[in-house]
């Protein structure tokens, strides 16, 4: 099966957030249990033709803020030539740039295409893909300390709303949900080739709230992570035992 439209039935849960009274988080349910996985080094054709081996890498990433900017930048003091194919570019010339007044990773140009400064090619002694990911296994941590915000949240999505109640009050809605083609903006109908919504990724033993645990507590907390975890087996469970396809990713398995 090939990729699937973008527009299909989905299961939605909405909870009070248990570490914010003002707040409240709308999650997904369609998207975390699906089978989705990073198929990267694993037969990921990478989103443009030209740059087959960078993955979704080929842009550079965009950091989220300051704070963002900052907490990479001293993961980045700890790579070195044997960890970092373009330790030296990087070095000399810088590895930030500013591309329409927002700070992001600088795009260096590769015998396999261009792709974002810490990408290493596959024949790289120091592994292949980003040196920063290399880097948080070295050190035993999850990747969402060492690499910027957009690297490890797509193909999440962490967007806000603000709700006006009746009473006038306001709170915000933090909407987890898929990084699908249209969450890239009217490029991403442009890309070669994505992944959400593609069967040949859609092939994970654990659903995607099981696997992304990590980046979940990270995006709403480890108590809102209790919550929408919950509801995700509930569904689950649902879909087990009624025997009824209550709102699966068309991705998945059928």
């Amino acid at each position: 099966m090939a990729e699937v439209l973008l527009e299909f039935p989905r299961q939605w849960f909405e909870c009070a957030d248990p570490a914010d009274e003002n707040q409240r988080i709308r999650a997904d349910l369609t998207w975390l249990t699906s089978k989705w996985t990073c198929i990267f080094g694993r037969g990921c054709p990478g989103i443009y033709k030209t740059s087959p081996e960078a993955g979704c890498c080929t842009l550079g990433a965009h950091f989220s803020d300051k704070d963002d900017r900052k907490r990479t930048a001293k993961w980045v003091e700890q790579l070195d030539a044997s960890t970092w194919q373009h330790h030296a570019t990087g070095t000399k010339k810088g590895w930030m740039v500013k591309e329409d007044g927002a700070w992001k990773t600088r795009v260096v140009g590769k015998k396999l295409g261009r792709a974002c400064i810490f990408h290493n090619d596959p024949d790289f002694e120091g592994g292949y893909g980003c040196a920063l990911h290399h880097l948080a296994q070295r050190e035993g941590i999850s990747f969402t300390e060492t690499k910027p915000e957009v690297c490890w949240q797509v193909p999440m999505r962490r967007s806000y709303e603000t709700v006006e109640h009746p009473d006038e009050t306001e709170k915000t809605v933090v909407v987890i949900s898929e990084y699908d083609r249209g969450s890239w903006g009217p490029g991403g109908h442009d890309l070669d080739w994505y992944c959400s919504a593609n069967s040949e990724a859609h092939i994970a033993s654990d659903p995607v709230y099981i696997s992304a645990k990590n980046e979940l507590i990270a995006l709403i907390g480890p108590e809102g992570y209790v919550l929408v975890a919950e509801a995700c087996s509930k569904l689950e469970q649902m879909r087990a035992t009624s025997g009824l396809s209550i709102a699966p990713h068309p991705a998945d398995p059928q």
